[in-house]
């Protein structure tokens, strides 16, 4: 398993400057260099989006966005034991003092003149007071409205501030692998720096393969882009930073912009994001297994196990059931399948097709709220206590991070039904045995 570091540069709030120094299991140590920001100013810029015309001009781009891109120092009084403390502890480190004020610096971005920032939720956990310092210098006391750690994204406010520059918002539906983008945010606290790259792929997945939709990216990202823009060659965001792997200088990703504006007014509302679910753990099927299960079209999302005490027990979803349709719509993919019913409120009724040992039937599921498990809380994104996690040991393949049981997103795996009669059942078992596991994903 690749190994992944949440990016975002994080500091000792005892004195107003340091050097941190980062390893990242036999990579050199990285050094943050904390500089006063400098004053943006504005440029006027036309509403409608950039259009690129022959070779893409970035520098447009960066005056397009430049205004609207804001640095976020996260400030803590500490007193929370965090696993790096617990790990030092096990080899007879030095004791430190546990309530230490802690202080983190990321990025983020406007979205609308009303003072709604975007960031990601790491920036800002667990923080006491936030400070936002806009482009053309000014400094704001900022309110976290909302949160979702699911998804690593919050939303921040400034306000009654006047004079803001909004970012322009685009599609990442529409993205394709090769485009160009460019990141714009405060890596290891130099302000306001803009680099270019392309698409790498789109729909990654990495710490819950349940939710992860990230956008990978070669253009350069580094400690202290968190939150910031990832943005189209026609200025408009397309997606908010969020990681790299420590294994690689030109692996980065980000949180598609479609994911976070769809939850949007609940942050607003309600300040958390509440997602339907049903309980149960799915595999693609695959040709294989349309071959085995005699499935008229490679479609839908198999049911391997069922999450104790779940809707879906409780409506009577059996393991080896593939769910075909929702509310009469097809379902091609888990992801599908998963988009579909967390884009849904907890208490709603979804009618679920399945096909059941060649039989079709459709089961109401009344949805309860989707759980976010310890193991992909963003204790694992966040890099909790203003320090960053290490993984179990040097030579460990877990990403950076996360705690050994988190590299492999689980839910408690449900009673297995009785053997069935009937021909197929054999073929059902075996079939399912043989899945990509790595491919798993909860719903």
């Amino acid at each position: 398993m690749r190994r992944f570091t949440v990016v975002t540069v994080l500091l000792t709030a005892t004195v107003s400057f340091l050097v941190g120094i980062i390893l990242a299991g036999g990579v050199s140590p990285v050094v943050s260099v904390i500089s006063a920001p400098p004053v943006l100013q504005a440029r006027a810029t036309k509403a409608s989006a950039i259009e690129p015309t022959g070779a893409v001009n970035f520098a447009d781009v960066a005056d397009r966005i430049n205004p609207s891109v804001v640095n976020i120092d996260a400030a803590s009084r500490g007193g929370r034991e965090n696993r790096r403390q617990r790990r030092d502890d096990l080899f007879d480190g030095p004791p430190r003092e546990m309530d230490t004020p802690r202080q983190g610096s990321g990025s983020g971005f406007i979205i609308d003149k009303d003072g709604f920032i975007l960031t990601n939720y790491h920036v800002i956990e667990e923080a006491d007071r936030i400070t936002v310092t806009l482009a053309d210098g000014r400094t704001f006391k900022g309110q976290v409205i909302g949160t979702d750690p699911a998804i690593d994204v919050a939303l921040v406010r400034l306000p009654g501030v006047t004079g803001l520059v909004a970012a322009p918002l685009g599609d990442s539906n529409g993205l394709r692998v090769g485009e160009w983008v460019c990141a714009i945010g405060n890596p290891l606290g130099y302000v306001h720096s803009v680099t270019v790259g392309v698409v790498s792929f789109i729909g990654r997945k990495l710490f819950d393969a349940s939710l992860d939709d990230y956008i990978q990216t070669d253009a350069a990202i580094n400690f202290g882009n968190s939150g910031g823009p990832l943005i189209n060659a026609r200025g408009e965001v397309i997606g908010i930073n969020a990681a790299i792997s420590s294994r690689a200088s030109n692996i980065g990703f980000a949180v598609p912009i479609n994911q976070a504006v769809a939850i949007l007014p609940q942050l607003k509302t309600h300040g958390r994001v509440s997602r339907g679910f049903i309980g149960v753990m799915l595999t693609d099927v695959t040709a294989d297994l349309q071959r085995s299960l005699r499935l008229p079209v490679s479609k839908g999302a198999l049911v391997q196990d069922i999450t104790p005490d779940s809707p879906a027990e409780r409506a009577g979803i059996r393991p080896y059931d593939v769910i075909t349709q929702v509310d009469g719509r097809d379902v091609w993919t888990n992801e599908e399948l998963i988009r579909d019913v967390s884009g849904r409120l907890p208490g709603t009724i979804a009618r679920l097709q399945v096909l059941r040992e060649g039989r079709r039937e459709v089961v109401p599921v009344k949805l309860t709220e989707r759980p976010l498990r310890d193991e992909v809380k963003p204790d694992a994104l966040g890099l909790p206590g203003g320090r960053p996690a290490l993984p179990t040991s040097p030579d460990s393949d877990m990403p950076l991070g996360l705690t050994a049981s988190s590299s492999r997103a689980s839910i408690p795996r449900g009673p297995r039904s009785s053997p069935r009669s009937g021909a197929g059942s054999s073929s059902w078992r075996s079939t399912a045995s043989r899945c990509d596991r790595s491919r798993n994903t909860s719903a």
